[in-house]
């Protein structure tokens, strides 16, 4: 039904490797492969048949444990619109509680609109949210009030935004500011 490839450790390991939990649900406990490294990334596929067997409505969602002693991460998911992905592994992170047990990779068939979005539609939304903070502090400053609206030059946005180009050419770390 579907297979996992981690780049620079393993060739395409398929379905058989993990462990089923449940009857919709696996799990590959990657101590068992004896890797010299903790990988960073992992490409999941479906193979064509699955995807095409896939109920309306299901999606295969992807998790990892960094750790035994960690809950797992959301990573995405698969169908047949999207049958392969490269997903980032999370590390087990500097928690107060050192990382106990093997890391794990999760595959499981669940409902696709009970799925949270991928953490990369998380972070650009977050990021989104900051420049849109930035940019209405940059236009306060600059405004006064009319009856309740706000009332900026008109060529506030351009203003802004050469600041804002200016500000990210003099320090590079600017634009991580924005993520949190």
């Amino acid at each position: 039904m579907f297979g996992v490839v981690l780049p620079d450790h393993t060739f395409p390991l398929d379905a058989t490797a993990f462990a089923q939990v449940a009857p919709n649900s696996w799990l590959l406990d990657l101590s068992t492969l004896a890797l010299a490294a903790a990988p960073r990334k992992a490409v999941v596929f479906l193979l064509p048949a699955a995807a095409a067997a896939l109920p309306p409505g299901k999606a295969v969602a992807v998790y990892f444990q960094a750790a035994a002693n960690r809950p797992f991460a959301f990573l995405g998911a698969l169908g047949p619109t999207r049958p392969s992905a490269s997903f980032p592994l999370p590390e087990a992170g500097d928690e107060p509680e050192p990382a106990v047990g093997p890391a794990k990779l999760g595959v499981a068939v669940e409902d696709a609109a009970a799925l949270p979005p991928p953490p990369d539609e998380q972070r650009a939304e977050r990021v989104a949210l900051r420049v849109g903070e930035n940019l209405f502090n940059f236009m306060q400053s600059f405004c006064g009030a009319d009856g309740g609206k706000l009332v900026v030059p008109t060529d506030i946005l351009d203003r802004w935004f050469r600041k804002f180009q200016e500000r990210a050419k003099k320090d590079p770390t600017y634009l991580k500011s924005f993520d949190f």
